[in-house]
């Protein structure tokens, strides 16, 4: 694997200002993050390793105070199994560590029973530990005390990321005034599942920031250290796009709807207002669809990238078809035979209003053709209502398994198509 390695770099390979070397120094000493002497102020880490972490860095805020509902969400929206798989791990990382005690206490006794059971690690990674905070360089023009705002902040997650990386097998990233929905976890294991087998830096479960960004805990370490050696250049958020990027994937993979929404109304930062809500948050995570590995197949023009994988939930965007005809298509192939019970289509747009399906019929197919894009057999299960197909127990209407699904257009349109999502339920079995 690609590590970032501090040791050897020259000052101005990095950095420009005055003071460079000493920063770059404090950031050499903290190259070997292992080296790190955190306080564990509660919780006892698990000698078995995890499915999934989810980790959360908290500060004093000047207004406002969320993580107690958010640690409540987390435990709350999660059944008894889920909570088995997973260990939420809270990084207090204020510099007064009478606040930091102050507040370990507080959680300690309010989720005494997750503590006990190993499910609340609370840890502190002392100051002594962290690069210089002062004299840094002020990109974006940004003051002085947003500047050291946000750099701290990189950092604090850096030290949570790296005491993570052997917790589990996958890490979420939240923040600690957020609210989950219900069975996050499964609807997350769900997600994997649906990208088992393709290559993926980052999959993402909320548009916000750097609320719901799920790793493999194996990239952990080399994400803390890539957070340490660019602590001071921009904001965490736009950091992750970098490292995602670095990592070969190009494209977001974003699920909808989200499962993790912004409570918070007061920033971390000077506690200023932030009104930052996701409107693609549903409460109730277990109603995800499953949407099988598969390939896709149009009869229309493709507009600029707006292409086929788009509408298939998990890309960001949508599919925008030119000159949608009578007998156009888009067609939907699994890589698997699979059992449909649910089909849900949403075409248009907020912006292209008349950009969806006027006439259309959704068809489900067997009988693969080999080497080719089709099924031999199609039966029409329903048709478009106002650019929208839903249907449920579609299972009862066929004989066997699903290899296609087909969107098929029924009469000619001028305006182009948009499909905005397709989603798509089975179950286990053939």
């Amino acid at each position: 694997p690609i590590q970032v390695e501090l040791r050897g770099l020259t000052p101005d390979m990095v950095l420009q200002p005055e003071g460079a070397q000493r920063i770059l120094r404090d950031v050499d000493d903290l190259s070997a993050l292992h080296n790190v002497s955190y306080h564990l102020l509660a919780g006892s880490v698990s000698p078995h390793k995890k499915f999934l972490t989810v980790g959360l860095a908290s500060v004093r805020r000047p207004r406002g105070y969320y993580l107690p509902a958010t640690l409540q969400s987390l435990f709350k929206q999660s059944t008894e199994e889920e909570l088995q798989e997973m260990v939420v791990v809270v990084h207090l990382a204020d510099a007064d560590p009478i606040w930091n005690m102050h507040v370990a206490t507080n959680i300690a006794r309010k989720f005494a029973h997750h503590i006990l059971l190993g499910r609340l690690l609370l840890i502190h990674a002392p100051h002594e530990f962290y690069p210089t905070l002062e004299g840094l360089k002020r990109n974006y023009n940004d003051p002085e005390e947003r500047v050291r705002f946000r750099s701290k902040q990189n950092v604090d997650y850096a030290f949570l990321l790296a005491f993570a990386a052997n917790l589990s097998s996958y890490y979420l990233m939240i923040e600690d005034d957020v609210w989950c929905a219900k069975s996050f976890l499964t609807a997350i294991r769900k997600a994997l599942a649906s990208h088992e087998g393709s290559y993926w830096a980052t999959l993402e479960f909320s548009k916000l920031g750097y609320i719901g960004k799920l790793y493999r805990s194996s990239d952990l370490p080399r994400l803390a250290r890539f957070l340490l050696l660019f602590y001071q250049e921009m904001p965490c958020d736009w950091l992750l796009v970098h490292f995602r990027l670095l990592l070969t994937q190009k494209d977001v993979i974003r699920f909808k709807p989200s499962l993790f929404q912004h409570m918070g109304l007061y920033s971390s930062f000077q506690g200023t207002v932030n009104r930052l809500e996701d409107d693609e948050f549903q409460a109730d995570a277990l109603d995800l669809p499953d949407n099988p590995p598969a390939a896709f197949f149009t009869s229309m023009s493709v507009f600029e990238n707006y292409e086929p994988l788009k509408a298939y939930s998990t890309a960001e965007g949508y599919f925008w078809g030119k000159d949608p005809a009578a007998g156009s298509v888009f067609s939907i192939v699994f890589q698997q035979p699979a059992r449909v019970t649910r089909v849900r289509v949403r075409t248009g747009s907020n912006e292209r209003r008349g950009d969806f399906l006027h006439a259309g019929v959704l068809e489900l197919g067997r009988r693969r053709r080999a080497g080719s894009w089709d099924c031999s057999a199609y039966t029409t299960v329903g048709t478009f209502e106002k650019g929208t197909f839903e249907q449920r127990g579609l299972e009862r209407g066929m004989p066997g398994p699903v290899e296609c699904v087909r969107i098929r257009v029924t009469q000619d349109q001028s305006e182009w198509l948009i499909i905005q999502s397709i989603d798509i339920w089975t179950v286990a079995g053939t």
